[in-house]
């Protein structure tokens, strides 16, 4: 594999990790085939649209152009050189990670792949998983890795909304089942990727993606917790975490917030616990900062009860004005959002709620659906408290603390206006 034209790639799973990948291939000269169990975005592909807000309308259409073929068959795969795995990998209710996608593509590639084809695997999964679930389910249908066919693991790694990084810009983890296995999938992500970073098997490979966003979680739970501790002793946490940031050496700043949301950090170090706990460890610093960060939206909720009876005004019937429920600024994907945690607390209270936020039209469980408000000065004098939940850069700061009787601010949005009385921060 070279990265020219006659080298055929499939992509199964065009989501917001299997889409901006195709994409890169087709850049890069391979010929790609799509497949995505969604018979609607296949059509919104093949028109040239984009339903992912990092990947521009002309993008599509110009790899459509090219040859890239979006299709739900996988039978288009039956003569592709290698394909790579994008699909969903959730947590159950139970903690248990769900791979049922990653098995159920195996199960359908199984049957229709060419001999000697590369099965790369991006879903996020625990240590392991690559070979007990996609080696276990090729060999039942007849496959040797290794020998007919080669399979490893590579964790995607890309942050939605960061426009300072390109999928290709970031270096791709590559681990082969064995060394063969990782000799082809190094041949196809080198011409694709500014660096390929090799580690010694599928397993550490899987275990890479879990140690950086474990690494996140567990700092963000303690300043949550530090923030925690702030409070009660009446400090301001974010002075504090400002000036320490000014240590040119030994120290790394991360902010505390209303909770964990996104489709890694809450999820991810589950994975690994879960994983620990099947070999009889206990991963007692993931687990303490999973209840840590899991709490936080409980604490947003008592800070506007406590700022709202500062002024005699009861937390049951206030009206309280979201402003923001994607789960980090500028993006419009709402999986894990703390403002979940938040809305289900301030309903339990008897709240009356309304929502803006400029990137999500609407927002539902299976018990209730909001649909985002218009943002006015009308809106911001009648409630009784805003509450920034996420700090969008189409959120205007100045305008709602000069114009609502209450702000409360998860994300330090309105640090130029902390002598405001009527200003909280988290």
């Amino acid at each position: 594999m070279n990265g020219h034209a006659g080298v055929s790639v499939g992509v199964v799973g065009l989501g917001y990790v299997g889409l901006p990948l195709a994409l890169a291939f087709v850049d890069a000269g391979y010929d790609v085939t799509g497949v995505d169990v969604s018979t609607e975005r296949i059509e919104q592909l093949r028109a040239g649209d984009s339903y992912i807000k990092d990947v521009p309308d002309d993008v599509v259409d110009n790899a459509v152009e090219d040859g890239f073929e979006p299709t739900a068959n996988y039978d288009a795969l039956g003569n592709v050189d290698a394909i790579s795995i994008c699909v969903p990998t959730p947590l159950r209710k139970s903690g248990q990670p769900d791979v049922s996608h990653v098995i159920d593509a195996t199960n359908r590639l199984a049957t229709v792949l060419p001999t000697d084809c590369v099965v790369i695997l991006e879903s996020t999964v625990y240590p392991g998983a690559t070979e007990e679930v996609v080696v276990e389910h090729l060999a039942t249908s007849g496959w040797t890795v290794g020998e007919n066919i080669f399979v490893a693991f590579s964790p995607e790694r890309i942050d939605p909304g960061n426009e300072s990084y390109d999928v290709t810009d970031i270096p791709k983890v590559i681990g082969g089942v064995t060394d063969a296995c990782g000799d082809r999938a190094v041949a196809l992500y080198e011409p694709v990727f500014e660096q390929t970073v090799r580690v010694s098997g599928s397993a550490e490979a899987e275990f890479v993606k879990l140690l950086e966003n474990t690494f996140r979680s567990v700092n963000i739970g303690l300043i949550n917790e530090l923030a925690l501790t702030a409070d009660r002793m009446n400090v301001d946490i974010w002075d504090v975490i400002n000036a320490a940031a000014t240590k040119p050496f030994g120290y790394m700043p991360f902010y505390p917030g209303p909770g964990l949301g996104g489709h890694c950090i809450p999820i991810d170090p589950q994975q690994l616990s879960w994983r620990a706990k099947q070999q009889g460890f206990e991963t007692r610093f993931i687990d303490l900062a999973d209840r840590i960060n899991r709490g936080m939206p409980e604490h947003v909720v008592d800070r506007i009860g406590a700022l709202l009876n500062e002024d005699g005004v009861a937390l049951l019937n206030a009206d309280i004005l979201l402003l923001g429920v994607a789960y980090k600024p500028n993006v419009s994907d709402t999986r894990e959002s703390p403002a979940l945690d938040i809305i289900e607390l301030l309903r339990s209270r008897g709240v009356n709620i309304e929502y803006h936020d400029p990137h999500v039209s609407n927002i539902e469980t299976d018990s209730w659906e909001y649909e985002s408000v218009p943002l006015n000065v009308e809106r911001l004098n009648g409630c009784d408290c805003a509450v920034i939940i996420t700090d969008h850069d189409a959120i205007d700061i100045e305008t709602i603390v000069e114009t609502a009787p209450r702000v409360f601010d998860s994300r330090n949005a309105t640090a130029e206006f902390k002598q405001l009385k009527h200003v909280q921060r988290l």
